[in-house]
């Protein structure tokens, strides 16, 4: 997220503004965001949790930060922001949901996580936080590096294993804790994808080929042209299919190309070309 987000909005307090408020010691408003984040993160990483007294998850995940902290003799610092009453800085970080973290760096921000989440992730999630920072800071322009998620760091170790089932639990853990996690999404398809592709045997599409009333052949035929880098082979071979076959064997093949689908950017043109062959084939 670094550098996807301007806070400069935020230098300027909204006319009549005063002080934080309630909320404890880390309590930031809009008045005082650019003191105590702004400029304060250009000395430590700055955590800011934006909650809501209304969600009893997002007030005990302040709680947590508000402890650890405390345990983190000064290597970064905390802002907790209530989010209906400070609305600009939520929708300057372009909030979703509450709880929604965020560290902030060099006055940029740095890395984020939405949700509720244990205490353990929340620790390894600041760790990263601080490590990215490495001493770069102290009131110098320097900006650290984007700090990576570990729950997707262990998902990709376990895909450099070969631990495909490893990988795909790690990604179903990361949306379940958000749902709306579009790149744990993507990548559970394509975690997927290959663990299915890699058990077809190379002589799958000469099979299908052979035997072209072999659905389920032809379905193993379009997944091995995927992995060899040949898309639109894959999804003619399957719209082929959807076009001469009906009930369940075109609902089959139909569900299997959508997945092939999703395993691109739904703009990419040989895309929207066999999005149009397929509504032909269909209608």
């Amino acid at each position: 997220m670094s550098g996807a987000v301007d806070l400069s909005s935020l230098k300027q307090p909204p006319a009549g503004a005063s002080g934080a408020g309630g909320g404890g010691d880390y309590a930031v408003s809009e008045a005082d965001f650019e003191t105590k984040v702004l400029r304060r993160s250009t000395q430590v990483p700055v955590v800011v949790a934006l909650y809501s007294q209304r969600s009893p998850g997002s007030v005990e995940l302040v709680r947590t930060l508000e402890r650890l902290v405390q345990e983190g003799a000064g290597a970064w610092d905390l802002a907790t922001v209530e989010a209906e009453a400070n609305m600009r800085i939520a929708q300057a970080f372009g909030v979703k949901g509450i709880p929604t973290v965020i560290a902030v760096a060099g006055g940029r921000p740095l890395a984020d996580f939405e949700g509720a989440q244990p205490e353990p992730q929340v620790r390894q999630w600041l760790s990263a936080v601080v490590e990215a920072v490495g001493g770069q800071l102290e009131g110098g322009e320097q900006q650290p590096q984007a700090v990576e998620d570990p729950r997707f760091t262990a998902a990709e170790a376990a895909l450099e294993h070969g631990d495909m089932a490893g990988a795909e639990a790690a990604y179903e853990a990361i949306i379940a804790a958000e749902p709306g996690n579009e790149e744990a999404k993507n990548a559970l398809r394509q975690v997927r994808f290959l663990s299915r592709a890699q058990t077809i045997s190379d002589a799958a599409i000469a099979t299908a080929d052979a035997d072209p009333a072999n659905v389920d052949a032809a379905l193993d035929a379009a997944d091995l042209e995927m992995m060899s880098q040949q898309p639109e082979a894959s999804f003619d071979r399957l719209i082929a299919v959807i076009k001469k076959t009906a009930g369940d064997d075109r609902t089959k093949a139909r569900t299997r190309l959508l997945e092939l689908f999703e395993l691109f950017d739904p703009a990419e043109p040989f895309v929207v070309a066999a999005r149009r062959k397929l509504a032909a084939a269909l209608y």
